[in-house]
């Protein structure tokens, strides 16, 4: 009885990893939900929904886009956490949900390090550090002299860890003192600094450069170690200040619950490094500064390390305290 047992034990295993690989060689069958933690008309909404498109052709099912905005990308993480790792919820996941949420929060409500299955790395973007057209100061070190002339007074805007981070490690390393004003979403915080009432405003490509081309805002400097060729006139914070180290680079991947099955995984990682290899979506955000960079997930998984440790770095350096 007792081998008898073993036995179909066995094969009742071996049945069911053999359904489960079926049913992933049949997947997917019905369209997948990407949530994506950031508010419709984000750097993170406008790259996610093009990459959604394009995996949708190789898939052969639609990917809709539900976002689920808040704490710096944390609601949306959460609920892709809680999720059933089974192949029809991702993640158009950031810097934010996958490496710094962990050095900027006391306690999340999932673990950030092992709650996600890395799919994809899709790319990175600088963010351009802007000002409301009527702030007297024209470059950076004139921001930085009236910063310095009126400790707390020059505000910024922030709706991500990266608008936080990298306004916070300029004021750090400049010496400076300016005022955060929060925002729930990118947009909005773009509204209100074209508007007048936020003073400045670090964030994506996406977000800013149409509106500094229309000379509805003042760029003032680049976040990224070089200058960029989508706006070459702009000099890195690095040349403005006459710094050394700084450099902060937002990067966009696409996660699944823990869990999910790997020829799932491989599935989406194959329709995700298609859509970053396509012509028409490089040309697209090629003139936002964005970089395409295809991998495995487990490329994601050894960048998203060193990521999480590059961000505890930067934010311990910002002394940016956690909430």
């Amino acid at each position: 009885m007792k081998f008898a047992s073993l036995v179909l034990t066995g094969l009742t295993a071996c049945a069911f990893a053999a359904g489960s690989t079926a049913f992933a060689q049949g997947y997917p069958t019905k369209p997948i939900k990407a949530i994506v933690p950031f508010a419709a008309g984000s750097a993170t909404d406008q790259i996610g929904r093009a990459f959604a498109a394009k995996m949708s052709e190789t898939l052969g099912q639609v990917i809709v886009i539900e976002n689920k905005a808040g704490v710096n990308g944390m609601l949306g993480a959460d609920a892709v956490a809680k999720s059933a790792p089974d192949g029809y919820t991702i993640m158009m996941g950031t810097n934010s949900t996958n490496a710094a949420l962990k050095s900027l929060m006391k306690k999340l409500p999932y673990d950030q390090d092992t709650a996600f299955a890395p799919v994809a790395y899709l790319g990175s973007v600088p963010l351009i550090i802007a000002v409301n057209n009527n702030v007297p100061a024209k470059t950076l070190p004139e921001l930085v002299d009236l910063a310095k002339a009126k400790p707390g007074e020059v505000t910024f805007a922030s709706a991500s860890t990266s608008q936080l981070v990298s306004a916070s490690m300029m004021n750090s390393m400049a010496g400076i003192q300016m005022n955060n004003i929060p925002y729930k979403s990118g947009p909005a915080a773009m509204t209100d600094l074209i508007g007048g009432q936020v003073m400045m405003f670090s964030a994506d490509f996406a977000v800013t450069l149409p509106q500094v081309k229309a000379s509805k805002i003042r760029g003032l400097a680049v976040t990224s170690a070089k200058r960029s060729a989508a706006i070459p006139e702009l000099p890195t914070v690095n040349e403005a200040l006459g710094l050394k180290d700084y450099e902060l680079i937002a990067y966009f991947a696409i996660y699944a619950p823990a869990g999910t099955p790997p020829d799932m995984i491989a599935k989406l990682n194959q329709a995700a490094n298609a859509a970053a290899n396509s012509k028409d979506l490089q040309e697209k955000f090629a003139p936002l500064g964005f970089a395409v960079e295809p991998g495995t997930p487990d490329d994601l998984a050894k960048r998203g390390a060193r990521e999480t440790a590059k961000w505890a770095k930067a934010i311990q350096d910002a002394k940016i305290e956690a909430q």
